[in-house]
């Protein structure tokens, strides 16, 4: 039986049709990684993208969404009904076969260092994740970051 996580980023882009495209183009790029839904908002102005894969193969396609999102998205003038962190606003991995919560949070620190270390974007992680208990909540974290940033 293989092993597979379900990866869905969301991303601060719900209306521009072609900046969509090109992440999940991206996404797909990456051998070894089913796109399995694209879901845009034009009210949120956000994309929610589900895919599977082995786990190192999810980590690098998201690597490679996160990437593409930081060049195509603008977020200094983004408006949408959804609150949001940055270009991608959440990337959660969901053990679906042979995959356990540990590996899962596993998956999460190593893109969470890679987009950190290659990409220089700030990483939040959060629930099963979090480093600390008090970010744990992404609530939490999106209160905390915009107090930080007002």
């Amino acid at each position: 039986m293989q092993n597979l996580i379900e990866c869905v980023p969301n991303f601060s882009e719900g209306r521009d049709l072609d900046a969509i495209r090109q992440i999940t183009d991206a996404i797909e790029s990456v051998e070894g990684v089913s796109l399995l839904d694209v879901d845009p908002g034009a009210s949120t102005n956000r994309t929610v993208v589900t895919f599977v894969g082995n786990p190192e193969a999810a980590v690098e396609a998201a690597f490679r969404g996160i990437k593409k999102a930081a060049e195509l998205i603008d977020m200094r003038g983004h408006k949408g009904a959804h609150p949001r962190m940055g270009a991608t606003d959440v990337c959660p991995f969901i053990p679906v076969s042979n995959i356990s919560w540990e590996e899962a949070v596993a998956c999460a620190n190593r893109l969470g260092k890679r987009v950190g270390d290659e990409l220089d974007i700030p990483v939040y992680l959060y629930e099963k994740a979090a480093k600390d208990q008090a970010r744990s909540n992404l609530s939490v974290i999106r209160i905390l970051r915009k107090n930080k940033t007002a």
